[in-house]
């Protein structure tokens, strides 16, 4: 065991390490709204979270565990402790789930490797033939730049970038906290297939398909991907962009498996499309930080905004437990951006995004609340942590 103080480090405006007991905060916290908000029922017995760690794919799987009393196994790729440097948050947060899973009996176990690979494949397969059984729940909610695919080898690599032609907009340089012009060029169609590669549907369908083989579906099990469309202040990088493009495929992939699914075992393969929050991918996107901080500080005073966790109890409560139809659009999808797209809302965001500067960010924006919130998710100004006393960082579940 090794316990030190952690003192945040920062490259840039990106943090280097993570502090274990702020992330167990975290988790806490999450646990807690879960239950407050919801009534533990049945209906998932076995629940597979695919990006398990951070963001929603955590969400997910604390209500999946605290609001239907599931058994979980997650899968990520996370960094252990090593050599005095701590592990990721991501790690982090997996011990914090486990610990308090094995207070309440409740069945967990973690996978952490590449889950584009064959070998964490099989691994997820042998642990829920022997520990599990059949899944009632899969959720799909990778969020990697990076994919070497399992048959040809090949490195694909993400890009956030518009195509057909150069996007100019406004955006925070999180570095000098300056509000100023950014230019993205096109993408080519290497960066657009490569893009697709890493972000579509292509995984997806496999590890569906697999599971399927190995007979560790279980009749009525619902698939569901994460996806996310955004307002048209955004679309021209992300819906219009290299991102929306794996999107539309990720969506024609939950057609096809809706298909496949409800035809054999009568199960679904659905599209979640959520809102815009802070995860440690969203400020790699250009014009998203800035965003988010406008969109933060516009929902607040709505009274409507949301984390990921209140994101997943809507899901878990409403639409998957409830069947609540108002939820899903046209194309069958459920829709928990609404509150992000309402009308007035967007019509705010666009006054402020025409008049914001550096001059008047903190003014006009949250960004304050952007920065403590991309903080918080490694586990740093987490209310409730004493941060000049030693903690263990040696933890493993």
């Amino acid at each position: 065991m090794s316990q030190q103080i952690i003192q945040q480090r920062k490259r840039g405006f990106i943090c280097v390490n993570a502090h274990s007991e702020g992330c167990r905060h975290n988790v806490e916290k999450q646990i807690t709204q879960v239950r407050q908000a919801m009534t533990p029922s049945g209906g998932i017995k076995n629940a597979l979270i695919l990006g398990a760690s951070t963001g929603y794919g955590l969400a997910s799987r604390i209500a999946a565990a605290w609001g239907f009393g599931a058994a979980t196994l997650g899968v990520f790729y996370e960094r252990p402790p090593k050599d005095g440097f701590t592990a990721t948050a991501g790690y982090y947060n997996t011990v914090a789930f486990h610990e308090a899973a094995r207070r309440e009996g409740l069945l967990a176990a973690s996978l952490n490797g590449d889950a584009f690979s064959d070998e964490v494949k099989r691994q997820a397969v042998e642990t829920l033939r022997r520990s599990f059984g059949p899944l009632d729940l899969l959720i799909y909610s990778l969020a990697s730049p990076r994919r070497v695919h399992p048959r040809t080898a090949t490195i694909h690599d993400s890009v956030l970038k518009p195509i057909g032609e150069s996007f100019t907009s406004k955006t925070v340089d999180l570095k000098s906290e300056k509000v100023v012009e950014v230019t993205i060029p096109p993408a080519n169609e290497k960066e657009i297939a490569d893009t697709v590669a890493v972000m579509g549907g292509e995984d997806w369908r496999g590890w569906v398909e697999m599971l399927m083989a190995e007979g560790l579906l279980a009749p009525g099990v619902r698939v569901l991907a994460y996806s996310y469309i955004g307002p048209h202040l955004t679309w021209p990088i992300y819906r219009d962009g290299t991102i929306g493009r794996a999107k539309q495929d990720l969506e024609q992939t939950a057609r096809d498996l809706h298909q496949k699914l409800s035809r054999r075992l009568g199960g679904a393969a659905l599209m979640s499309v959520n809102k815009a929050v802070v995860t440690q991918a969203s400020v790699a996107i250009p014009v998203v930080p800035l965003y988010l901080s406008v969109l933060s500080r516009v929902m607040s005073q709505h009274n409507t905004h949301e984390a990921p966790i209140g994101q997943a109890i809507r899901l878990f409560r409403d639409a998957l437990c409830s069947g609540d139809r108002r939820l899903l659009d046209a194309e069958g999808r459920i829709r928990l951006d609404t509150f992000e797209l309402d009308p007035q809302v967007q019509a705010a965001i666009g006054r402020i995004w025409l008049a914001v500067s550096s001059e008047n960010l903190y003014e006009l924006t949250d960004f304050a609340g952007f920065k403590l919130a991309f903080d918080n998710l490694f586990g740093f100004n987490v209310d409730g942590v004493d941060y000049s006393a030693p903690t263990e960082t040696d933890l493993h579940w």
